[in-house]
C-alpha cells in the first residue's frame, strides 16, 4: 500500500462530482463511483458507500460544495438557503459520527463569511475550505500514527476492531495508523482483527488494507478476542473513534465498548486514536452521544446467502456503543498522548482538571 493520495475520497477536477471508493463492494470488488445528484451523496452516507468519521467529513464537505454549484438561485440570500438546505439533507444521514455535522457546518461558514460576493467566487471559497479539510485530515493522520508509533514494541500483537485504516479517513488513519506506520519502518507486529459484527468493517476493510500493506494479520470472530488475551496474544487494543464527548468517554463502532472491558480485565492498554475533529465539546459525556440504529437486515440477512434467522425475529441493531473513560488508558490525537483525567477544550486540546 503507498501513501501518497487518497484514493478514496476526492472530488472531480471541474468539481461537478465526489469520486469513491464504494467501500460496500469491498474486498471482492474495486469498484470507484462518480456522484453527484443529492439523493445519490446521501445515500452514499446512509448505506457505508463512504463510511469512518473523518472519511465522512471529507465527503460530506465535497458533496456540499458539489450541491451548492448546482444552485440556480441569482442572488446571496436564495445561494445560501439552498447550501442550508442541503447541508441539513446531508447531515440527516446517519447521527452519530460528529465529523459530519462539523465539516457540514464548515462549508456553510465558508459561503457565509463572504456574504455579498458573487457567488462562483463563493464557490470557490467553499471549495477551497473542503480541501483543505481533507489535507488537515492527511496531516493529522500522520500525527496521530507517529504518537501512536511510540507506544509499540517490536513482536507486540495488536487488537483492532472494526476499521480505522486510510478507507475510513484520508491516509494512514487513526486506529490502524501506528501499526501501518510501524510495518513501514520495519517493526515486527502481529494485527489481529476482529471481524466487527454485523457489517463486518474489520474482515472486509482492515484485513484488506493490513494484507495490501503486508502486515501480519490474523482475522477472529469478535467474540474470539477474549481467548486471544488470555492466551497471552494480546498486548495492546487500537481503535478509532466517532465522536469523543468532553471527558473522555468515545462512541465507536458496536464491540468497542466490550473489546476494552475484556482489555481492562486482562491488564491491556486500550488506547483510542482520533483526530481532535472527532471531539464533540456539545459533548459533556458519553450519556449526550446520539446513537445510530440500523435495520434489521444487516443482522439477518446482509452477506448471507440465506437468511439467518427467522424471518419474522426481532432484532435490535446499535451501530455504536460508548467506552467509559475509565476503561481507557490513553486518548490520541494529533496533539499527543492524552491520560486520565480527561477534559478536552473546544479546541480539542486536553486541560488540566
Amino acid at each position: 500500500m503507498t501513501h501518497e493520495q487518497p484514493d478514496n475520497v476526492r472530488l472531480s477536477g471541474d468539481g461537478s462530482s465526489v469520486i469513491i471508493l464504494d467501500q460496500t463492494m469491498l474486498p471482492n470488488e474495486t469498484k470507484y463511483i462518480e456522484l453527484s445528484a443529492a439523493n445519490e451523496l446521501y445515500e452514499a452516507i446512509a448505506t457505508l458507500r463512504v463510511r469512518g468519521a473523518p472519511a465522512i467529513g471529507i465527503f460530506a464537505a465535497f458533496a456540499l460544495y458539489v450541491l451548492a454549484r448546482q444552485t440556480v438561485a441569482k442572488d446571496y440570500e436564495g445561494f445560501l438557503a439552498d447550501v442550508k438546505k442541503q447541508s441539513h439533507y446531508l447531515n440527516s444521514a446517519r447521527p452519530t459520527a460528529v465529523n459530519l455535522s462539523k465539516q457540514l457546518r464548515r462549508i456553510e461558514k465558508a459561503a457565509e463569511k463572504h456574504a455579498g460576493s458573487p457567488i462562483p467566487l463563493i464557490l470557490d471559497n467553499m471549495r477551497s475550505d473542503a480541501e483543505q479539510i481533507q489535507r488537515e485530515d492527511i496531516a493529522m493522520c500522520l500525527a496521530i500514527s507517529e504518537h501512536g508509533l511510540s507506544l509499540l514494541s517490536d513482536g507486540f500483537g495488536v487488537l483492532t476492531h472494526c476499521n480505522a485504516g486510510p478507507l475510513a479517513t484520508s491516509l494512514y488513519g487513526t486506529g490502524l495508523g501506528p501499526i501501518l506506520l510501524a510495518h513501514e519502518r520495519g517493526m515486527d507486529l502481529h494485527a489481529y482483527c476482529c471481524e466487527t459484527r454485523p457489517l463486518l468493517q474489520g474482515a472486509r476493510l482492515t484485513v484488506y488494507e493490513l494484507m495490501r500493506a503486508g502486515v501480519d494479520c490474523t482475522l477472529i470472530c469478535d467474540n474470539m478476542a477474549s481467548f486471544m488475551m488470555k492466551d497471552g496474544k494480546i498486548d495492546a487494543v487500537f481503535v478509532g473513534c466517532d465522536r469523543l464527548a468532553r471527558n473522555g468517554d468515545a462512541a465507536n463502532k458496536i464491540g468497542t465498548s466490550g473489546a476494552a472491558i475484556l482489555a481492562k480485565h486482562y491488564g491491556i492498554p486500550f488506547y483510542v486514536c482520533c483526530p481532535s475533529s472527532t471531539i464533540d465539546p456539545e459533548c459533556k459525556t458519553g450519556a449526550d452521544i446520539k446513537i445510530e440504529f440500523r435495520p434489521p437486515e444487516e443482522i439477518k440477512e446482509l452477506y448471507f446467502e440465506k437468511t439467518v434467522a427467522p424471518a419474522d425475529a426481532k432484532c435490535c441493531n446499535p451501530a455504536f456503543d460508548v467506552t467509559d473513560n475509565s476503561l481507557i488508558t490513553a486518548i490520541i490525537t494529533e496533539n499527543g498522548i492524552h491520560q486520565a483525567p480527561y477534559y478536552f477544550t473546544m479546541g480539542g486540546e486536553q486541560a488540566d482538571v
